[in-house]
């Protein structure tokens, strides 16, 4: 037993929505056994164990036959738990780390050879701070140089300050969450408009996952799903989608994951869409079928 919390609802309903060969998670996390992966000392967010073996049922539930790990902040730069669970899965699952901007090379090839195809910076006032700018601009090029993008997380009122830097990044950069915007808000909010503007620009990524997050509704989010359906249909070739599992720091009770997967055809209401969110564009921007 552990009185660390659970972030994650076991058990999750099964969706409704028959997904395609391909369907990949672009977006999901693994915490621990921290038993074997201890989590950050600086860490506020010490969970309950979320391990691959969770993630895989659940995937292997829901019809997702691929996946991209992102390195949770729980675990800091130490990215042995995501690495794991990678190599049990190999060439479907891939992963984005977090690292130093000063990371050595050695340690990005090593990631690269490894599946990792992107570093994260997160810009959240409960997780640790970003990189600096000049960070930013000192990594792109080295992260070419093994393939890699540039994946950012961020408060929604942060967009329009990390704009041009990202607008100058010679990389893909892919925001998550669809820039952590507040839907009852509304899409005429600065904050919106100004994620509109930066996904304009053409090596800008979006993850339209995060819907209930951006909610102030319960499941099924009404109130959050014509934005997220706005940034899908206006960058159609440049989106993916992600469960976000298991769901840390979560403003209420974790969500059920059948509901979120219920989301994808309210999301992208084409099947052309569809294809591409959950197959094509992950095909592309995270090179599976390349090898590890």
């Amino acid at each position: 037993m552990t009185d660390r919390p659970l972030t994650w609802k076991p058990n999750p309903r099964q969706t409704r929505v028959d997904l395609p060969d391909g369907a990949t998670d672009c977006h999901c996390h693994v915490f621990g056994p921290a038993e074997r992966f201890p989590f950050a000392p600086e860490s506020k967010l010490k969970p309950a164990d979320a391990p691959k073996e969770e993630l895989f049922a659940l995937h292997d539930r829901m019809g997702i036959d691929r996946c991209v790990i992102v390195q949770s902040g729980t675990h800091g730069f130490d990215n042995r738990a995501m690495l794991d669970a990678m190599a049990a899965r190999p060439g479907s699952y891939l992963g984005v780390a977090l690292a130093p901007p000063d990371i050595p090379d050695a340690d990005l090839a090593e990631f690269a050879e490894a599946g990792v195809r992107a570093i994260r910076y997160n810009y959240m006032g409960h997780l640790a701070p970003g990189a600096s700018n000049d960070d930013l601009r000192a990594l792109a090029p080295r992260l070419d140089a093994h393939g890699m993008h540039l994946q950012v997380h961020m408060e929604s009122a942060m967009i329009e300050e990390m704009a041009p830097v990202l607008s100058e990044m010679p990389i893909p950069v892919v925001i998550d969450h669809i820039g952590r915007v507040d839907a009852s808000k509304g899409r005429e909010h600065a904050h919106f408009q100004a994620l509109l503007r930066l996904i304009d620009q053409p090596h800008v990524w979006c993850k339209v996952s995060g819907t209930e997050r951006a909610s102030r509704a319960d499941p099924p989010y009404a109130d959050a799903v014509p934005l997220t359906r706005e940034v899908a249909e206006r960058i159609p070739d440049k989106i993916v989608w992600g469960t976000d599992w298991p769901h840390p720091n979560y403003r209420t009770d974790p969500p059920d994951d059948g509901d979120l997967f219920d989301l994808i055809p309210e999301i992208a209401p084409t099947p052309e869409l569809l294809q591409a969110m959950l197959v094509d564009n992950p095909t592309r921007l995270y090179r599976f079928g390349e090898g590890a």
